[in-house]
């Protein structure tokens, strides 16, 4: 770890409930980053069959699954419009506007370094395809 780092932050990762174990926690989902990303290109709000149909390989069920999830962590708020039928919308709440900011600077991150995040995902099916026993 750089020595150049305060010391709080070379101690961090070995706490168990620190910050950066919490933040890695939250987003470790699947679909958790890609959600909050597309509900805020599509303006912090959307309705679920906009949102599913701009995640591609995203089930109904994980989307709802996810949803639910990021709903109980303060994150997206559902709301219903009582109107017939009626309507739902998830929307981004301020908590969720919080961390929009550095999930936008991993997704610029990933795509700056995509022929490396290619590089090492070719390296990891290598080493998948020699670790496979009789082969």
């Amino acid at each position: 770890m750089p020595s150049s780092l305060p010391s709080v932050y070379r101690q961090a990762p070995f706490v168990e409930d620190c910050a950066p174990r919490r933040v890695l926690r939250l987003f470790s989902g699947k679909w958790t980053t890609m959600l909050l990303h597309t509900l805020h290109l599509l303006g912090g709000a959307s309705r679920p069959g906009k949102l599913q149909r701009s995640v591609p390989g995203l089930s109904k069920k994980m989307m709802t699954q996810t949803l639910r999830e990021l709903e109980q962590s303060g994150l997206v708020s559902r709301h219903v419009q009582q109107i017939m039928p009626p309507s739902v919308e998830y929307r981004l709440t301020p908590a969720g506007q919080i961390f929009i900011e550095p999930i936008e600077m991993l997704y610029t991150w990933a795509i700056d370094h995509a022929a490396d995040l290619e590089a090492l995902q070719a390296r990891q099916a290598e080493g998948e395809r020699t670790d496979t026993p009789g082969t």
